[in-house]
């Protein structure tokens, strides 16, 4: 098991990500977030929604279609 990066959002939208993939039963965790609250800059670094590997085409599918 090994955790690769779906993509990188903003912090709201990373979120919402992790929780319709977590719906669709497939565990996701959003790298990040916490970091550019503490440095007071949330709307410019990205957060990483990182899966694990096996599950990361099921995951694009889920957000494409």
């Amino acid at each position: 098991m090994s955790l690769v990066e779906l993509g990188r959002y903003g912090r709201n939208e990373a979120h919402i990500i992790v929780g319709r993939l977590e719906s669709e039963g497939i565990p996701a965790i959003a790298f990040d977030g916490g970091m550019s609250i503490m440095e007071g800059s949330w709307l410019l670094i990205p957060v990483r929604v990182m899966v694990d590997e096996d599950d990361l085409d099921e995951a694009r599918r889920i957000l494409t279609g």
